[in-house]
């Protein structure tokens, strides 16, 4: 029975947070968005219609159960609200803040056609920081200890997401990282202007609190090997996600001037954060004053065209090779990038960098979209007699991301790889080809999005307890 707090849509117009003018949110990297009051939380949840298949549910890929906290926010019952949201979701205030929720829940929500969708996104957040504000988000206080210990490799979403629900159930998990911080790309690829840091710093911290044990600069096959991990604990987690720069095929590739965005986005967050980053200090990393050529279409391009802006670039474009309506990114983002002045240049391709040592510019050459290829999107094709030239210093290369050569460099050839160079697992246990080693996020489905990595973290610890509690159960048996 709906509450009659509810299925205001008809009579309410859908509503976002406050955003910043684009000629001041561009000269900064704080968060765009304000948040919500509670009475605006409220008014925006009251519009969800309650229907029987909530189709946002079903393409949350937490499936998080969106409709009962929309009521329960809009009702005024906010402890219990966030209580829902997390009970499912192991950091809403950050999937609120960065999931691309219109190719998501709000994408599919049931009244987004003529009515506009609930802005699901926003009240999370919402939800999430007010809970913060009142005390009730606590560290995890498990049931009673176990004795088996687990090991994750990798403190981003993924092995975070694992190790909190390891430590629900008691277990003594133990998070490996190679960098100083905990988070992985949510701290070193996702710009401010997105997730400011504090926000990921906060939760990190909140797992500190609850036992879980972090060893940072630590490499798995460097300062540690695999077996040695292997040999300190029961289980091991490796959720590393991808990271190695996907290469472009074009003369010139070599010029100086040319970066990977990994690179880039990383030196930038580490600026923000205090720290000393001599590739962007003596001016290699920093856009300031240059025109910038970004080459890409998914949500790491506007990350990279809008970090660019903030630098105080001369000029900034983003090439893609397909159109607008092909892009792999949110189209909420690139709203948000042509507000603040990034020129995309669509059904665009390069063909050549320029230049004697350093790059000068970029040539291109027009696309046009011919028959549709295996996966069902127009293969790019490029127009004869079409080049242009741009003007560049810098260019920044956004197309993806392939995973390390693990196997190498854990020193474990036994650990066998898909294809795509991807760790393969079974897929019923999420178990590697080595006993008690598991794996879960990027490194098992290739770069995807931190919600995914965050739902894959959770089946692995189901799966990684599973194989604990056989074990123990075996072993009392044989005793």
């Amino acid at each position: 029975m709906t509450t009659d707090r509810m299925l205001k849509f008809v009579g309410t117009a859908k509503r976002m947070p406050t955003k910043r003018p684009p000629e001041e949110r561009a000269r900064d990297f704080g968060e765009i968005y304000a948040e919500f009051d509670a009475g605006r939380a409220q008014q925006q949840a009251g519009r969800c219609s309650q229907c029987g298949v909530p189709f946002c549910q079903v393409h949350c890929p937490l499936s998080n159960n969106i409709p009962d906290w929309l009521m329960l926010t809009a009702e005024g019952r906010l402890e219990e609200a966030y209580e829902v949201a997390s009970a499912t979701n192991n950091f809403p205030e950050i999937c609120g803040r960065i999931c691309p929720q219109d190719r998501l829940c709000e994408g599919n929500c049931v009244i987004e056609k003529g009515f506009e969708s609930v802005t699901i996104g926003s009240v999370e957040k919402f939800i999430t920081e007010n809970a913060f504000a009142n005390g009730w988000v606590k560290p995890v206080v498990p049931p009673h200890e176990r004795a088996e210990s687990v090991a994750v490799i990798g403190g981003g979403p993924a092995g975070l997401a694992a190790a909190e629900q390891l430590r629900k159930r008691g277990y003594q998990v133990h998070v490996y990282d190679r960098y100083d911080r905990m988070g992985g790309l949510m701290i070193y690829g996702i710009p401010n202007f997105k997730l400011e840091k504090d926000v990921v710093v906060r939760r990190s911290d909140l797992l500190a609190a609850g036992g879980v044990a972090y060893h940072p600069n630590t490499e798995i096959g460097g300062s540690v090997t695999l077996e040695q991990i292997r040999a300190r604990h029961d289980a091991v987690l490796i959720a590393t996600g991808v990271y190695k720069a996907r290469d472009i095929m074009c003369p010139g590739v070599g010029l100086d001037g040319i970066y990977p965005a990994l690179d880039y986005l990383t030196a930038s967050n580490r600026k923000g954060l205090g720290d000393a980053v001599p590739s962007f200090d003596d001016g290699t990393l920093d856009a300031a004053g240059k025109r910038v050529v970004v080459i890409g279409g998914g949500d790491t391009a506007m990350d990279c065209v809008r970090t660019a802006i903030r630098q105080g670039a001369a000029s900034v474009t983003c090439l893609y090779r397909r159109d607008r309506a092909n892009m792999p990114g949110s189209q909420r983002e690139v709203a948000n990038a042509e507000d603040e002045g990034v020129d995309f240049q669509w059904l665009s391709a390069p063909e050549a960098f320029l230049g004697d040592r350093r790059v000068t510019g970029v040539r291109c050459h027009r696309m046009r979209l011919g028959v549709p290829d295996a996966t069902g999107r127009q293969t790019p094709q490029a127009v004869e007699d079409s080049s242009y030239t741009l003007d560049c210093d810098m260019a920044i290369t956004a197309l993806g991301f392939d995973p390390e050569d693990l196997p190498a460099m854990f020193g474990a050839k036994e650990l066998t790889v898909s294809r795509w160079g991807t760790l393969r697992i079974d897929f019923r246990s999420m178990m590697t080809s080595l006993d008690g080693v598991f794996a879960a996020g990027d490194i098992v489905r290739g770069a995807s999005l931190v919600v995914w990595a965050v739902r894959d973290g959770r089946d692995a610890a189901d799966r990684i307890h599973d194989y604990l509690a056989a074990k123990a159960g075996a072993d009392r048996n044989a005793a």
